[in-house]
């Protein structure tokens, strides 16, 4: 099959229409194992990871904006995890080093896997998305963008050049349960973010639905239940019931990984505990 290797993002432009047919490969930790296992054959192939505009990322505004070419490695430490925390946590539990410095942002955004580690982050934070062609760029949100396990609103001439996540006085955490300490798909992920400019608390949730979730009627009301002048939680019940009501948000099934019962109470227990070690 042929594979085009453009350097910037008008070459991926010119190559995608003159094969519209062809398949993006990011840094293919997904792509590659479809492709082994026969369940893809791309008739063509137009890689990015030589596009270095992708690779950077940059204050706009009110916004982070982090290029869609960054790898799990670029996330896990340095500016970016000082100012993200729980992107950082995220992407430091992705596979392998290997895995982590081939696997990118955009990459597992494109691909919209329920149990794509960056994606709970991404929602709790409430990311858009830039998605680029040669017809110009359009920004969505997350939740549009995301429409179910493993589709997204991406049209085939558009490529994810961005991630957009709004600029916030929080703090914010990522847990994970997994069948194993180390380079393991998550069983349940959950990102909670406690938003002090705004006086909200955040919550998404992955692994535990066709998509990554939000948790609305928790975050309601857990937000009426801290004290948010002194950032604490007065009753300590309090983490104990939004654990449940996040539980009860999930939209879990029963898979080769684990049961639908033991996700729905896995991800409530990390959102009480991501809870107690922020507030």
């Amino acid at each position: 099959m042929p594979v085009v290797v453009p350097t910037t993002l008008a070459g991926v432009f010119e190559a995608l229409a003159a094969d519209p047919h062809a398949h993006l490969l990011a840094g293919g930790t997904d792509f590659m194992v479809e492709v082994n296992f026969g369940h893809r054959r791309p008739p063509g192939v137009v890689a990015l990871r030589a596009v270095s505009e992708l690779r950077s990322w940059r204050i706009e505004g009110d916004q982070i904006v982090l290029g869609s070419g960054l790898t799990y490695a670029d996330l896990a430490s340095g500016a970016i995890a000082s100012r993200l925390p729980a992107l950082a946590a995220a992407a430091r539990t992705v596979g392998s080093p290997q895995i982590r410095n081939a696997g990118t942002l955009g990459g597992n955004v494109a691909t919209a896997s329920p149990a794509g580690d960056t994606l709970p982050v991404l929602v709790a934070l409430d990311a858009s998305i830039d998605l680029a062609s040669a017809a110009g760029l359009r920004t969505m949100g997350w939740a549009e963008f995301f429409m179910g396990a493993k589709k997204t609103a991406r049209r085939p001439d558009e490529v994810v050049t961005a991630v957009r996540i709004p600029v916030i006085d929080s703090r914010e955490d990522y847990l994970k349960v997994g069948t194993r300490n180390a380079m393991v798909i998550s069983v349940a992920g959950v990102c909670v973010c406690v938003d002090f400019t705004n006086r909200r608390v955040q919550c998404g949730l992955g692994s535990v639905g066709p998509v990554a979730l939000r948790a609305p009627e928790a975050e309601g009301w857990v937000a009426e239940h801290i004290d948010w002048n002194a950032r604490a939680v007065p009753d300590p019940r309090t983490y104990e019931t939004f654990g449940s009501m996040v539980g009860a948000a999930a939209r879990p099934i029963d898979d080769h990984r684990s049961t639908a019962q033991y996700r729905r109470h896995a991800v409530g227990v990390l959102a009480q505990r991501a809870l107690m070690r922020l507030v």
